[in-house]
């Protein structure tokens, strides 16, 4: 290193060290390496701070990072290439190291979903935190924070509106979830119309740096890169798009719970059919549902069926020529979603479906004969109802149903999918996945075609996530209470706690059977479980030596438990990557 004497510059092809010798600990994005280095700051970028983005040299590669602590000056030290601008606040570095430890991942991973898409070396002020007019707070609802019970068809802005009112003498922005960016969008719209000052969307990341007193957004925004937290919500915190599928499988309520925590924040979550895991949260008060808030909901059994009824049956078919008599824009909606293989057998006979004597799971045809997704017995092709080995396969697609339905309602459909053209107008018969949640506001009916495909989804949670369509459903169609709208379940399960508790509107039979299950399966709060797999998922497995943690070999890699979370962290964290492909996915 050296300087020119006469102007104190740095000499041609030397780089000047900053008066003060100062050197900062970086961890790069080669996700591959965990450990930070130290690097040298020079006078170019004497300013980075606490969790700044830099760029460095890394093996002789030019590669970004984040300034994670301070480090030890030593004149071997390779200099910083470059500051890169605002990253995560320094409050953050503890979170994202936690998460690392939490889903087994790298820290990098974590602190990039706190990092903006493009470079902020200015931040703007952020404005004072306004109290609520009046003719507003007249609209707030002031709860306890924990878990609250909101039906469907309850409006959570007045929650949101009261954790704004009760968080007002604290420091720092308020953190509002929910499931969808076009949902966060609204709600942006309807704060900013209450006078409140909101960030939303990656956009106004730098808005979010500085503070701003409102931040709505999706699940990305959990690690909303805010300095300082007054406190939290999460609208429907079960909602599965609060989890990532990809690697790492982290979810936006693990993440928030922990970041209150840390900065003594207070979480309200709102919740439409709760599991036993969010159950956690009541803060010692019961929760009881509320059948009103709840849509009128109809159940068709279909065992006993015409077969050549068509998709829709004589009374699905009857509402919903009522419903094209009025005035909505979408007046029905058909709904077929698929979970896990889609495809249920039915006996021709008496109209029974497949199901396994031990578990209930739909059952699938295997080398000739009958089997459930875990594997609990292979049977003969019979039924179990009448006996006769005449059984068919009930599956159609989107395109299919859509077709079919616009033959028996002679009109024209329009399909909805996740992968269609999000901004085609719409016919007034819609037929899709649960995308349709996401492009329709309003309508007077809506027709599950096949809910069996929710009853019998080889998943812990296929109960939950059916009542959970129901509630969606009924957000478009309005409450019982309202009277303009109402659902209809085509099954062939008869009678189910699920379809019962759709058609009372209440839950709490479920919630208490849930829980009962939890317990005994020991899922979360009551057990916790990882899936590994890729190519290397034995070599890892085998390197697990704690006492307190089980494994098992399933048909896609290994199942590791424990009842303990920290056991489970600390035996994965104790295990050697072998290298290669592998994929661990936390419960």
């Amino acid at each position: 290193m050296g300087a020119n004497p006469a102007s104190g510059a740095a000499a041609p092809g030397v780089v000047a060290i900053t008066s003060a010798p100062r050197a900062v600990r970086v961890i790069t994005e080669v996700a591959a390496v965990e450990k930070a280095f130290d690097y040298a700051v020079t006078e170019a970028t004497e300013m980075v701070a606490l969790g700044d983005r830099v760029r460095v040299n890394f093996n002789n590669r030019s590669v970004r990072g984040w300034v994670v602590d301070e480090g030890e000056f030593s004149g071997e030290l390779k200099p910083l290439m470059k500051w890169q601008g605002f990253g995560p606040p320094a409050s953050m570095l503890a979170l994202a190291r936690w998460a690392s430890r939490r889903w087994s991942a790298p820290t990098a991973r974590f602190l990039l979903a706190a990092s903006p898409s493009k470079q902020y070396k200015v931040l703007p002020p952020a404005p004072k935190a306004e109290p609520l007019s009046d003719s507003v707070s007249e609209h707030a609802d002031v709860y306890e924070p924990g878990l609250q019970l909101l039906g469907p068809c309850t409006d959570p802005l007045a929650l949101i509106l009261g954790a704004y009112a009760s968080t007002e003498g604290r420091e720092g922005s308020l953190l509002v979830l929910v499931p969808t960016e076009s949902w966060a969008i609204r709600l942006r719209g309807r704060l900013e119309q209450r006078g409140l000052a909101v960030a939303c969307g990656d956009g106004e990341w730098d808005r979010m740096r500085a503070g701003w007193p409102v931040i709505v957004g999706a699940r990305g925004e959990a690690f909303a890169p805010t300095p300082k937290l007054r406190g939290a919500v999460i609208i429907d915190c079960d909602d599965e798009a609060f989890r990532s599928e990809a690697s790492p499988t982290w979810d936006a309520l693990s993440v928030l719970q922990e970041r209150c925590r840390m900065e003594d924040a207070p979480l309200w979550l709102t919740s439409l059919v709760p599991t036993s895991a969010t159950l956690g949260f009541q803060n010692g008060s019961e929760v009881k549902s509320t059948p009103s808030t709840w849509p009128e909901a109809v159940v068709i059994d279909r065992r006993n069926g015409d077969p050549h009824e068509g998709v829709l049956s004589p009374a699905a078919l009857e509402a919903a020529h009522s419903a094209l008599e009025g005035s909505e824009p979408v007046a029905v909606c058909v709904v077929l979603q698929r979970l896990g293989t889609g495809r249920l057998l039915a006996c021709r006979q008496c109209g029974e479906l497949a199901r396994c004597a031990i578990c209930g799971g739909a059952e699938l045809e295997k080398d000739g004969n009958l089997q459930c997704g875990e594997g609990h017995e292979t049977r003969e092709n019979f039924c179990r109802s009448c006996g006769s080995t005449n059984l068919r396969a009930i599956r159609s697609g989107v395109t299919t149903l859509a077709r079919d339905v616009a033959a028996q309602l002679h009109q024209q459909v329009s399909e909805v999918t996740a992968a269609g053209e999000p901004n085609l107008n719409l016919h007034r018969v819609v037929v899709g996945t649960e995308a349709i949640w996401q492009r329709v506001r309003k309508s007077s009916l809506v027709i599950f075609v096949d809910f069996d495909q929710y009853l019998l989804a080889p998943r812990e949670n296929a109960r939950i996530s059916a009542l959970t369509a129901l509630a969606k459903a009924g957000r478009l169609v309005g409450s019982r209470l309202e009277g303009r709208g109402r659902v209809i379940v085509q099954t062939r399960r008869g009678e189910d706690l699920v379809l019962r508790a759709a058609v009372q509107g209440d839950l709490d039979e479920i919630i208490r059977d849930e829980v009962e299950t939890a317990q005994l399966l020991a899922l979360p709060p009551y057990g916790y479980r990882c899936e590994v797999s890729g190519e290397n998922a034995k070599k890892f497995v085998d390197g697990i030596s704690s006492d307190e943690v089980r494994t098992r070999e399933t048909s896609t890699g290994y199942e590791i438990g424990s009842t303990s979370l920290e056991a489970l962290n600390d035996a994965l964290v104790g295990v050697k990557h072998p290298g290669g492909r592998l994929r661990i996915a936390r419960n």
